[in-house]
């Protein structure tokens, strides 16, 4: 059997299901989140989890989403398990070139363990290509097209 894949969610992603569906491509995009954890939990993929994840979700004002997506992670993540003061000092530089403090974590983790970082915030995937971000920085939309997921 095939060693799952590592794949790196941004918070956004996991809480898509909790967004407003009435526009289409929220919908597109929380079927593509539905299809990506289904994948996960059928050992296909790994989620890998960093304390920016923790950190982020601790701070979710709504309850339910905030149990639901720590469920999520609890049952599915794999924390990352790299050098922490190399990851800050990436964080920092990506925040020197206009990254936002979370964002920065979030990605130099993901650039760290050398993983696809999904996110569904178009402005960050546009720095990323900007910045020539050194791993594949996508949408779930986009990832589940690459990967085929059906």
């Amino acid at each position: 059997m095939d060693v799952p894949k590592l794949i790196y969610l941004d918070v956004c992603v996991l809480c898509r299901p909790f967004d407003d569906q009435k526009y289409l491509r929220i919908r597109m995009e929380i079927d593509a989140v539905n299809l990506i954890l289904a994948n996960i939990r059928k050992n296909k993929y790994k989620l890998a989890i960093s304390p920016v994840h923790i950190f982020e979700i601790n701070a979710i004002p709504e309850i339910y989403e905030r149990i639901h997506i720590r469920t999520i992670l609890d049952e599915l993540g794999e924390l990352i398990k790299i050098d922490i003061t190399d990851t800050r000092q990436r964080a920092e530089e990506l925040v020197q070139k206009g990254f936002g403090v979370a964002d920065a974590a979030h990605i130099a983790f993901a650039e760290k363990s050398n993983i696809t970082f999904i996110t569904c915030d178009d402005l960050l995937l546009k720095k990323c290509l900007r910045n020539k971000i050194g791993i594949w920085c996508t949408n779930p939309i986009a990832f589940c097209e690459k990967e085929g997921l059906r």
